[in-house]
């Protein structure tokens, strides 16, 4: 696979498919522009090469039609003031006006098309809209690590239909962050896997089991492990579906010689709210009724050990409720055991993220991943489309 060094793009169209699917407020202000301010250095490369940049990106679910509160032009305004310089807003994707202002484009200059989901074609794969797309570049770069495991057509057709084509700065990043953590790690490795639902991550703990030296397993997904061993968890949420499976992978574990690690306590409420009664009590004490939201004090301790002299950490998904002050402990004790650890660190998945950096330590962990979906498929050991389209 080419990255975007490897291309000659002085004087050329080149398509840029970027993940600016920020989050904004009810005024139209972007809240968070990480998503935008990691593709800057690719966006540059692009102009100090002269090349004619246009860029194209989803906002929302607009579900194919042109939902105005979904439209680009609030990210034009923020990228021109961060890069110093007029981002054209393309009225649309494609079309007539699109392509006289993809002409007229001068080397050096930008162009933002409008949201590629005012179309149902995009998430369709639809080929002709692809190749509408696909005819407005001379070169294609995907720098939309987020969006890579959607088989969309600015993804995965339009790459297709372009000779010249390459992974831009963050998308390379990712993958080689990912090789380093799962593909070639220095070892011992462990993956602590947290969130809600097993249902989501089966296969990702499923594929762990034969890369990984150790695994950490917390969030309310470690209830429906924990009930599928004979313990009960009042009325902590468990996916009763899943329990054989929980067990089944338990059992594969043991006989790969990964070693598990379950909480052993946690912390309890009679209700999932700010102000519920809270306590801490043993896995095996949890009250009937009572739910539990976050991993207990011994659990934190007997985690941290677990890290005490691993090389390499890879983390999705927090160990708790952990928007609630009351359940946010666990989480934030593993953001500063990991944080403190000399291994290399990963972490994938919004919610991961977003408990880094509510801890406070984002700039102690090795590398934090932009893309939860396609973080978590690269986990279960599948391919990406918007990478496998690369070449």
């Amino acid at each position: 696979m080419k990255t975007i060094r490897d291309l000659k793009l002085a004087g050329k169209r080149v398509l840029v498919r970027v993940d600016f699917n920020v989050p904004m407020d009810e005024q139209g202000n972007i809240t968070d522009d990480i998503r935008i301010r990691m593709v800057l250095p690719t966006i540059e490369y692009v102009l100090e090469q002269k090349g004619k940049l246009i860029l194209c990106s989803h906002m929302g679910r607009p579900k194919g039609q042109r939902v105005e509160v979904f439209s680009l032009a609030p990210v034009a305004a923020h990228l021109s003031v961060l890069i110093g310089q007029e981002v054209k807003l393309a009225p649309d994707c494609i079309g007539d006006a699109t392509e006289a202002m993809v002409e007229t484009l001068q080397p050096g200059e930008v162009l933002l098309l409008e949201n590629l989901r005012f179309y149902k074609e995009e998430t369709e794969n639809e080929p002709v809209f692809a190749a509408k797309l696909a005819q407005l570049a001379d070169v294609y770069i995907n720098d939309a690590f987020a969006a890579s495991h959607r088989a969309h057509a600015s993804v995965a057709a339009v790459p297709m239909l372009i000779q010249e084509k390459g992974a831009g700065f963050l998308l390379a990043t990712e993958l080689d962050f990912f090789r380093k953590a799962m593909t070639e790690p220095v070892r011992p490795l462990v993956a602590i896997v947290g969130g809600a639902k097993v249902s989501s991550k089966l296969s990702a703990l499923q594929n762990m089991l034969d890369k990984v030296d150790r695994m950490i397993i917390g969030g309310a997904m470690a209830n429906t492990f924990l009930k599928s061993q004979g313990v009960a968890v009042g009325a902590s949420k468990t996916e009763d579906d899943l329990l054989d499976a929980a067990r089944q992978l338990v059992q594969m574990a043991k006989e790969k010689g990964v070693k598990l690690y379950f909480p052993v306590d946690f912390v309890v409420a009679d209700r999932f709210a700010a102000d519920a009664v809270v306590k801490n009590v043993t896995a095996q004490d949890i009250p009937e009724g009572w739910m539990a939201l976050d991993i207990g004090p011994a659990s934190t301790i007997c985690f941290q050990e677990a890290l005490a002299d691993v090389r390499t950490i890879v983390w999705n998904g927090p160990m708790g409720a952990f928007e609630m002050d009351s359940f946010a402990r666990g989480t934030m004790a593993m953001c500063h055991a990991i944080a403190s650890s000399h291994a290399l660190s990963v972490t994938g998945g919004g919610d991961s993220n977003a408990a880094v950096k509510k801890s406070g330590e984002a700039g102690n962990i090795s590398y934090m991943s932009t893309g939860g979906g396609a973080f978590l498929q690269l986990m279960e050991g599948k391919s990406l489309p918007g990478v496998d389209a690369l070449g």
